[in-house]
């Protein structure tokens, strides 16, 4: 999908890491939740609150999922999901675009 129809959006911006993450957030009639965001450069780590899945549109990055001990490679486009209350690490190489699904 590469659009969202009949949405309302959040305006104010969720900046984290001195403002190398960002998102907005995107609410759906349904009351479902997706960010829409962009990370620069660097190494970081999430908490979930629900389960989340990360839609990567453009960029690099590695992650490192909860119980796994090999990082995963994403260029371009790919796709990965996080278990409710869990932490995942991200080294982001390239600015990258990002759509987060809260479930």
């Amino acid at each position: 999908m590469s659009q969202f129809d009949n949405v309302s959006i959040i305006k104010k911006a969720n900046v984290y890491f001195d403002g190398k993450v960002t998102s907005r957030a995107v609410v759906f009639p349904d009351g479902t939740k997706k960010t829409l965001g962009i990370m620069l450069p660097g190494e970081y780590e999430f908490g979930t609150d629900t389960i989340e899945i990360m839609e990567i549109l453009a960029g690099e990055l590695k992650v490192l999922l909860p119980g796994q001990a090999e990082w995963l490679h994403i260029k371009g486009e790919g796709q990965f999901e996080v278990a409710a209350n869990e932490k995942f690490k991200l080294v982001v190489t390239e600015v990258t675009d990002y759509v987060c699904s809260y479930l």
